[in-house]
């Protein structure tokens, strides 16, 4: 979050599998307030669509955990919180597959001025550990970008 303040830059999160838990991690660091503009959590696919602006053919197409799609997320909610940064998050955390999709998959995203990039990861563990990882993960791939 320092490297965001020192930019005078700021941050939304767009969030579906980690369900708010890159915003309470953000919201952690003193001084975050600066920086962090706020998130949309959309756990419901029809969510994805209605409050972060994924398009409903793309969702329809290739379901909620995409790659596509978490990059879309990013973007809505950086445009949708007027962010300059967006960061997303979407995946399966189990115990069950969803939509022939395995439990562990997940995909990161970042979107702002310096461009965009969505990063597929391959987790292990069970839903806490997953989510958990997810959030590091979406956090260390915004790190990247700034």
């Amino acid at each position: 979050m320092h490297a965001l303040a020192e930019r005078r830059e700021t941050l939304a999160a767009v969030e579906s599998i980690t369900g708010g838990l890159v915003a309470a991690t953000v919201v952690e660091v003193a001084g975050a307030s600066a920086v962090f503009r706020g998130g949309l959590v959309v756990y419901a696919t029809a969510l994805k669509a209605t409050l972060a602006g994924v398009p409903q053919e793309l969702l329809d197409e290739r379901g909620p955990v995409d790659p596509d799609v978490a990059l879309a997320l990013a973007e809505g909610g950086r445009a949708r919180c007027g962010a300059d940064w967006g960061l997303s998050t979407t995946g399966v955390a189990g115990p069950d597959p969803q939509g022939g999709k395995p439990v562990g998959l997940v995909y990161v995203a970042v979107a702002g001025p310096a461009g965009s990039a969505v990063r597929e990861l391959s987790l292990g563990g069970g839903r806490q550990a997953i989510r958990s990882a997810s959030v590091t993960e979406a956090l260390r791939l915004l790190a990247e970008y700034l």
